[in-house]
């Protein structure tokens, strides 16, 4: 029994430091501009660059997982990302950072996918749904603390809360001896994903959209997690610290709203709550622009958090819904990746309307295209419905 909660705690930590990549950073972001002598909007590549590799490597990995031992992944996978962090903190320049987020990207690929597939291995029936709860307990509690562990390590200095990331290293020491050899050949179940039934099922439009929907939701967090740091900054002299409270309020809300996701399914499906969700967060990000005081800026951050808490549950239960039993493994692959290419396209994306325009300009372009994808959820219910009936 020990040694079952032992291996939960360490899979649960995997999680959550798979998590930190960019949650943890975005508190410290304005205080890295000078340092490293690169422009606000460069500065969110540091994000970018990470989830970019993190997209890419999550296919590759996932096309070895089912022909390797798992730990013979996992570990190198944590080595590197401590080392990755190790380094970071000694970068003297952007170019420099940016390639070691591009490494510390492709150890992540393989550790959050993995923690989960060795939780869906190891546990079956109710221990099973323990474990993942307790998985999903450990995001929550990344939601919320991670922001404000960066914060407050970025207040001795804009490249200390990388060092956060080497305490993977003794994490994978542990592993070696505590986790269980798990050959991909143990597990029942997993169904061979051919390819043609992935492209086949993409056709569906209830598939296609509902991994849309993955990318849209993370474009529009990325929006906030990067860029509303620079208005505490601007606004309200706010330290890293404070930056870090302020989004770990966001966390939060998060946690409250999506606690309720059962009740809210007793009332509404789950395309009204979602389009009310998309809504509410769109909202609140087209409030930032004319903040004027703390207490606005910490209501926004709790609506955008009550918007996402409304989608988050409901949508990974929705792209569980309309996959093909047969290849859901491949199709939720894609949708996890799908939200690393919305994390990768944000500061991209809108690094190029700040360089234009105006840090405004950015909320007022995010919000436009939540208030659309809003519409666009309540108004293809009907063809889910329909693809049902």
């Amino acid at each position: 029994m020990n040694s079952d909660r032992i291996t939960l705690f360490i899979l649960c930590l995997i999680t959550f430091f798979g998590m930190s990549g960019s949650t943890l950073l975005g508190p410290v972001l304005p205080t890295i501009v000078e340092p490293l002598n690169t422009s606000r909007e460069a500065v969110g590549l540091i994000l970018a660059v990470y989830t970019l590799s993190t997209a890419l490597f999550t296919l590759a990995i996932g096309s070895i997982t089912d022909r390797i031992n798992h730990k013979k992944i996992l570990i190198p996978c944590l080595i590197v990302n401590g080392l990755s962090g190790m380094a970071a903190f000694f970068a003297t320049d952007l170019t420099l950072l940016l390639f070691i987020r591009f490494i510390q990207g492709s150890a992540v690929a393989g550790m959050t996918p993995l923690a989960m597939t060795i939780i869906g291995g190891l546990y079956s029936g109710k221990q099973r749904i323990h474990a993942m709860g307790r998985r999903s307990m450990s995001i929550a509690i990344g939601a919320v603390s991670l922001p404000f562990i960066g914060g407050s390590m970025g207040i001795f200095g804009w490249n200390f809360p990388f060092l956060f990331y080497c305490l993977t290293i003794p994490i994978a020491i542990v592993a070696v001896f505590a986790l269980p050899e798990t050959n991909p050949e143990e597990f029942t179940g997993k169904a061979t994903i051919e390819l043609t039934d992935i492209k086949e099922a993409l056709k569906d439009f209830r598939v296609s959209y509902t991994i849309f929907l993955s990318f849209a939701i993370a474009f529009l967090l990325y929006s906030v997690i990067i860029y509303v740091p620079f208005i505490l900054e601007d606004s309200f002299d706010f330290t890293s610290q404070g930056a870090g409270i302020a989004l770990s309020l966001r966390g939060a809300s998060v946690i409250v709203v999506a606690s309720q996701a059962r009740k809210l399914s007793e009332i509404y499906s789950e395309h009204i709550v979602m389009s009310a969700g998309f809504g509410l967060l769109s909202a609140a990000i087209a409030g930032f622009p004319f903040v004027n005081t703390v207490s606005s800026t910490f209501l926004l951050l709790l609506l955008f958090g009550a918007g996402f808490g409304m989608i988050q549950p409901f949508l990974t239960t929705l792209i569980i819904q309309v996959s093909p039993s047969n290849i859901m493994g491949g199709i939720v692959s894609i949708f996890n990746t799908m939200k690393y290419i919305g994390q990768t396209a944000a500061p991209s994306v809108l690094g190029i309307i700040l360089f234009y325009f105006n840090m405004d300009m950015i909320f007022i372009v995010s919000s436009i295209f939540g208030f659309i994808i809003a519409l666009s959820v309540y108004l293809t219910k009907a063809r889910f419905y329909e693809t049902n009936q």
